[in-house]
Formats: structure tokens, sequence, C-alpha cells
């Protein structure tokens, strides 16, 4: 609530005035939108993914333990690698190019992440190839402790295979998604890192900026940080809308 701009010790109480600038800023309405379109494609994508990894997984195939590590591998390493590794791959001359040409779809050849248009979409299929690893483990853990017993009865009564899973085991794992759904979304917006490298500064200009990334720049390259606090405000009570029911639910249940 003050002009504080951090390069001077002297500021000046100004109420409000952050957050009627701020909800008149296009920045944050760009920034905003684009956290919304992440989300949107990002958390429906690596729960999906999980799931049917999970679902995969349960079928008791052979090396389930290596597939399982293959699979969680990516969200175990650091966020900063796997962006040099993918922005390695979205160049233009990259490996997902090069990967296309070679079986004769250089039709397809795209500027992955210097087109504003479709650079959002690139960051967050690469963000869903880190996660469903982690979404699988929820999921294949939380299907593991549902009762034989209810499996082996609506197996008798005739169900298998995709009724078995849509009827009974889906369904009583309704928690496990609510808690994988809760992860996805607090991680949607405060990602900052892995956005950060891959797209150079949320870049080209501010087609995948998200609050965090414009949140960073309004206080460290334009030195607004009064500004940047009442984003950063505005993110937290964000954030606690979500996380509070989400305490509540979990905590009465227990």
């Amino acid at each position: 609530m003050t002009d504080w701009v951090g390069l001077i010790q002297t500021y000046d109480f100004v109420g409000l005035e952050n957050y009627f600038r701020m909800v008149n800023d296009p920045i944050f309405w760009i920034s905003l939108t684009n956290n919304l379109v992440f989300m949107l494609v990002f958390i429906p994508s690596s729960i999906i993914i999980g799931l049917f990894l999970a679902i995969l997984l349960d079928q008791k195939i052979r090396k389930e333990g290596v597939f399982r590590t293959i699979y969680l591998l990516p969200y175990a390493l650091s966020f900063i690698v796997t962006a040099y590794l993918w922005q390695w791959m979205f160049i233009e001359d990259g490996v997902i190019n090069f990967i296309l040409d070679m079986f004769g779809l250089g039709f397809l050849k795209m500027s992955w992440i210097s087109d504003p248009n479709i650079a959002l979409f690139s960051v967050s299929f690469a963000l869903v190839w880190q996660f469903s690893g982690y979404i699988m483990l929820i999921f294949l853990a939380a299907i593991r402790t549902i009762p034989k017993s209810h499996i082996m009865a609506a197996q008798i009564d005739g169900a298998s295979g995709f009724k078995l899973y849509t009827r009974v085991i889906i369904p009583q794992i309704k928690t496990s998604t609510f808690t994988a759904f809760v992860i996805l979304m607090i991680f949607s917006l405060k990602a900052f890192d892995f956005i950060w490298i891959l797209t150079d500064e949320g870049g080209p200009g501010w087609a995948t900026a998200i609050l965090p990334i414009t949140i960073f720049k309004v206080a460290f390259n334009s030195n607004y940080f009064a500004y940047s606090s009442a984003m950063a405000t505005t993110l937290l009570l964000i954030i606690m809308v979500i996380i509070i029911p989400y305490l509540y639910i979990t905590y009465r249940k227990r």
C-alpha cells in the first residue's frame, strides 16, 4: 500500500492505488489469461495421462518397477535441467523439427517457443511430460488401496476391463483425483523457473508470462516493488481460495 520503488528509503502511503493500477494494467490481464490457458491445458492433460499410466501399470505387467521408474524419472529431474533440454528440442533446428523432417512431416515444423500463438502450448506440453509420472504415482497408490473384495464383487457381477475401472475403481479414487488437481493447480499458479528459462523470461513478448514471471519482471526489471507486491498478494489470495477448501475437506474426512 505504498509507492516504494526499492532504491530509496522514503516512500508514501498510497492506499489501494496499486490495486487499482493492477486492475487497469493490460499486462496483468495478459498474465492472468496466460495462467488460465496454461491451467486448462496442463491440469487435465496431466491427470488424464497420469491416470492412463496408472491403469496401465495396474495390469500387473512384467518389470512394473522398471516402467514405474521410467515414468517417474522426469519429475525427479530439476526444472532448470529439463527447461534447457526442452529449449534444445524446441528450437527451429532442434530435435522435434528434425524428427518431423526425418518422417517426411516437414510441413508440421513450427517455431515451437518463438511463435507467440503456440509457445504457451509448447510449455504446457513439456510440463505435462514432467508431471504425468508423479500424478501416475498418486493414482496408482490410490488404486492399490482399494479393497480387493470390492473388485472381486464387481467381477462376479460381470464387470471387467473398461467397466471395472469406470464404474468401480475410478469412482473410489475421487479423493486422490482432487489431491492431484490441487497440486497441479498450485504449481500452475506459481510456476516460474521452468518457463523463465525455456521461453527466455516469458517470451516472446508476454506470450508465456504467467503471474509469477510478471511479478518478478515488475519488481526487478522495472523496480516497482510496491506494485509487484500488490500482484503477489493477489496471487496469494488466489492460491488460498484453492487450498483452504482442500484442507477443509481433507481434515473433515479425517
